[in-house]
C-alpha cells in the first residue's frame, strides 16, 4: 500500500512539473491567452530576418509579435502584420524599423513612437518604415571602398 501512495505522489509531482513547463512555454512564445492584443501592419522594402513569431519591441521591451508576413504583388514590398499589447497606444506618427540585436543576433521589429496625441486604431497601417540592412552588403561596400557621397 505504501508503494502505491509513493507512486501516486511522484506521478502527481511529474504531472505538475509538466503542466508548469507547458504554461511557461505558452507565455514565452505568446500562445497564452492572458493578454489581449490588437493588429497593426507595415510595408517594408526589405524584411530579411523577420518571420512569423518575431518580437515587436518598443524602447527595448517586447510589446507584441509578427503574425503574418507576405509579399505584396502590386508593390513588391514585404507586408508584415503584427500585434501590440492592448493598453499600449501607438501614436499615429510613429515609425517602424527592422533592427538587429547585434552582429550575430536576430532581427526584430522596432516601433519608434512619435509625439502625436492620436493613436493608431486596430488594423491601421504604419506608413513610415525602414527595412532591414544587409550586413553582407555593408561589408562589401567597406571592402570594395565604395566612395558614394564623398566629394572629390
Amino acid at each position: 500500500m505504501s508503494e502505491s501512495t509513493t507512486e501516486v505522489i511522484v506521478g502527481g509531482a511529474v504531472l505538475a512539473a509538466a503542466i508548469g513547463f507547458l504554461v511557461y512555454a505558452g507565455q514565452v512564445t505568446g500562445f497564452s491567452g492572458g493578454s489581449t492584443e490588437y493588429p497593426l501592419s507595415a510595408s517594408f522594402r526589405s524584411a530579411d530576418g523577420v518571420d512569423v513569431g518575431t518580437d515587436v519591441r518598443m524602447a527595448g521591451v517586447k510589446v507584441g509579435r509578427v503574425t503574418d508576413i507576405e509579399l505584396d504583388p502590386a508593390t513588391y514590398r514585404a507586408r508584415a502584420v503584427f500585434t501590440v499589447t492592448e493598453g499600449i497606444d501607438v501614436p499615429d506618427d510613429s515609425a517602424v524599423a527592422i533592427s538587429s540585436e547585434g552582429l550575430l543576433g536576430g532581427n526584430y521589429v522596432e516601433i519608434l513612437p512619435g509625439g502625436s496625441p492620436f493613436a493608431f486604431a486596430p488594423g491601421d497601417e504604419i506608413e513610415f518604415t525602414q527595412g532591414s540592412v544587409s550586413l553582407v552588403s555593408l561589408l562589401m561596400k567597406f571592402v570594395v571602398g565604395d566612395d558614394e557621397g564623398t566629394a572629390e
